[in-house]
């Protein structure tokens, strides 16, 4: 009799041990999900904004016989804007290379339209992300336009702004349910911890009214939510990652990107879910030691 009631107690607890590994290990996974969204977001953002290119112009009148001075000035202006903070990626295009793109852009093949390059050399600049920022295009346009040798700047000040507003907007949206996530992790887990420790509340009063400490009593189930928040992260990261692996393969994409991003979110995650566990079962466990043994029936 006594050998089936302890077969029965370690079914049951084997089966809370599952229960709550699969909870963490769930909840860790939608975290670890809409970490990666965000990594991605933010990566996919930063590469909108270096699309979206000012134009730094050189001054198209001079003769043609100083032809060889003027491309060497332009050779050392380029170098100097490619050295400027906001600047992300510079190209210098030519008048050749200005006028074969506007021939490009209105279908002509023949150089019967222009008696010759009309259009100025100049620079293409793609700004850092940063710079793309309502509040400072407009100073680093102006430290373009400091360099000797450019006389004029433009941009589509307009789409520029908009299209910024727009990214941080769905940036703001995803960091939004990342941090919804994370409370309902905190929520979920906590819950499953909770009710756990509350099916051996009686263990816990026990042990107490025996005369162990409460540090005594509180170590094993420390160290065993240890394990279990680090057995439902592991399983967690590892689902993670094959769904992850499986979305990256389908598109084409590489399936690590940032070795350093990536492993502050694998690092996140697991001391979500540790940290979580350990904190829950203390507050559980506190809670029952801290009760009357009458209470125990009424929790």
């Amino acid at each position: 009799m006594a050998k089936s009631v302890d077969e029965f107690n370690k079914k049951r607890l084997r089966s809370s041990n599952i229960t709550v590994v699969i909870s963490i290990a769930l909840v860790l996974f939608l975290l670890g999900l809409m970490g990666l969204i965000l990594i991605n977001a933010q990566k996919y953002s930063d590469y909108i904004k270096e699309q979206l290119v000012v134009n730094a112009y050189f001054d198209e009148n001079y003769d043609a016989k100083d032809s060889v001075k003027i491309a060497k000035l332009e050779e050392e202006t380029f170098k100097k804007v490619q050295l400027l903070a906001p600047v992300k990626k510079a190209t210098y295009i030519s008048r050749d290379m200005a006028a074969k793109e506007a021939k490009k852009s209105m279908g002509i093949d023949s150089d019967a339209l222009f008696e010759e390059n009309i259009f100025p050399s100049s620079i293409e600049v793609a700004l850092k992300p940063e710079f793309v920022d309502p509040a400072k295009i407009d100073e680093a346009i102006k430290e373009i336009k400091s360099v000797p040798g450019i006389i004029d700047v433009k941009n589509d000040s307009t789409l520029m702004v908009d299209v910024y507003n727009n990214l941080s907007r769905i940036l703001k949206w995803i960091l939004g349910f990342s941090i919804l996530f994370l409370i309902l992790a905190v929520v979920l887990i906590n819950n499953s911890i909770r009710l756990k420790i509350f099916s051996k509340r009686f263990i816990i009063k026990t042990m107490q009214l025996v005369g162990a400490k409460r540090r005594f009593i509180l170590k094993p189930f420390i160290v065993e939510a240890i394990i279990l928040g680090a057995i439902g992260s592991v399983i967690g990261l590892i689902a993670l990652g094959g769904v992850w692996y499986y979305f990256t393969s389908q598109i084409g994409s590489a399936f690590v990107q940032d070795n350093n991003q990536y492993f502050w979110l694998v690092i996140l995650v697991l001391g979500v879910g540790i940290f979580i566990s350990v904190l829950s079962t203390i507050f559980a466990t506190w809670r029952f030691l801290k009760s009357n043994v009458d209470d125990l029936y009424y929790s």
